[in-house]
């Protein structure tokens, strides 16, 4: 992004932006070319209401954009609760209430977690279904403002769904099973007398027992009730009012659930996910959630981990490169007594005096793996500044590499040990070909 263009959104200086526009025509089709960040996404998350006007007139589709952290510019005014921005978004297209963000999150999501009441409301208005939305852990808003305890935004959310009639949402689980009556009951050793409160709102929408909605028996994939965590987690403040409410509602433990086959419902809702918890191993279930996940995952955060994992490899198989195994001799001996002690210089490998064929191998896949990982890292560098010197340090080093293995090589395999460092270069080393046929045809 132009640097005046940047400086001229944060500041919201929409002055600026015309003198610009009078300048470059085409300065705001630069942003998509160079980068996933364009000037609306500054201004949402600076708050410059008559900036974010002025660009959505010109520019209306940059509202659509997502950039590489995963956050649109209605995700950056949800979270921060601009309030005058959000509706401004929305003018352009009410369905960017459902854009997914980072672990799927959405304007709501980001809303309800920070309990921005008034934004929350405005969403609710204009897209109501948002409500269904849930993101990378299967969390709903009504989840998220239960668990980061936003008492005036849990408030609201359940009168819109009693007004609704969406009871259906009430029964909604995260990842691990948990529902809103869980979370609740969970919760309440922080805010006791706030979260008695909310468990008596959820209640009061009704249970199995009245023939409401609301399934107070509900099992999580640990194999507990809403009762279970209200007596495995105790405080000191709280339980006991909402113990009544529980119980008052039908409340029951798990193992009185599994005792009572009567309860066709909580039973098989039981017995289901014990099977589910027998069907899946834990180390899988471990490995599933390290593997990485498109759109779970942050693209820079992938890009992060590659960088560290291929500095580490190319530290890695330079030092054992330059120190290989056995290490090297430290006197010259032109005569050698045999297979004890064979001919050899000062500074040559051991291992590759002793066994030829062994050094020839480990120099072919210690220098391929050093080659793929500044491989690597030329492409998860590339665009960045300083390329031509980063560049020139990647080749310096490969350089350091190939002097240092070649002059270890046994004198008879030297020439072949050059080859094979010539063969596994990265296609992004191909000037450096030449330097190196030239060092062939001068053995």
């Amino acid at each position: 992004m132009d640097t005046r263009l940047l400086e001229a959104s944060q500041t919201g200086n929409t002055m600026v932006l015309h003198q610009l526009l009078v300048e470059k025509p085409l300065i705001l089709h630069t942003p998509a070319l160079s980068s996933s960040e364009n000037p609306l996404h500054v201004a949402s998350m600076a708050g410059h209401t008559d900036f974010v006007k002025e660009i959505l007139r010109l520019k209306p589709e940059f509202a659509k954009q997502v950039n590489e952290d995963g956050f649109s510019p209605i995700h950056m005014a949800s979270a921060n609760g601009y309030l005058e921005i959000l509706r401004e978004l929305l003018t352009v297209d009410r369905r960017l209430c459902r854009i997914e963000g980072r672990n799927k999150w959405t304007p709501l999501h980001f809303a309800a977690s920070r309990g921005r009441s008034d934004i929350i409301k405005e969403i609710l208005v204009a897209c109501p279904e948002s409500l269904e939305d849930v993101t990378v852990q299967k969390e709903s808003a009504l989840l998220l403002v239960i668990r980061y305890s936003q008492f005036e935004a849990i408030d609201i959310v359940l009168r819109w769904i009693r007004e609704k009639k969406r009871d259906d949402i009430l029964n909604m689980r995260d990842e691990f099973g948990n529902s809103a009556l869980h979370l609740a009951t969970w919760r309440k050793h922080r805010q006791a007398k706030s979260f008695s409160q909310v468990v008596e709102w959820l209640i009061g929408f009704g249970n199995t027992t009245t023939g409401g909605t609301l399934i107070v028996n509900a099992v999580n994939k640990s194999g507990l009730t809403a009762l279970d965590l209200l007596l495995i987690f105790p405080s000191e403040a709280g339980d006991r009012e909402i113990d009544v409410l529980l119980r008052n509602a039908g409340a029951k433990r798990a193992n009185d659930i599994f005792a009572s086959p009567s309860s066709t419902l909580d039973y098989d809702t039981y017995q289901q996910n014990a099977e589910d918890r027998c069907k899946s191993e834990p180390e899988d279930d471990l490995l599933e959630y390290f593997k990485f996940q498109k759109g779970r995952d942050y693209p820079s955060d992938a890009r992060n981990a590659l960088l560290v994992m291929a500095v580490l490899m190319a530290t890695a198989t330079f030092q054992v490169g330059i120190n290989p195994p056995s290490g090297v001799w430290q006197d010259t001996n032109l005569t050698g007594n045999g297979t004890t002690t064979p001919k050899h210089l000062a500074g040559a490998s051991v291992m590759g005096s002793f066994s030829p064929v062994s050094y020839l191998l480990f120099v072919v896949f210690n220098s391929l793996g050093l080659s793929v990982s500044l491989y690597m890292l030329t492409i998860l560098t590339n665009n960045l500044p300083m390329q031509l010197e980063f560049r020139f340090c990647v080749v310096a080093l490969y350089f350091t590499y190939y002097t240092g293995v070649t002059s270890m090589a046994p004198e008879d395999f030297t020439k072949t040990v050059i080859i094979v460092l010539s063969a596994v270069l990265p296609p992004t080393f191909h000037p450096f070909i030449k330097l190196i046929k030239l060092s062939i045809k001068k053995i």
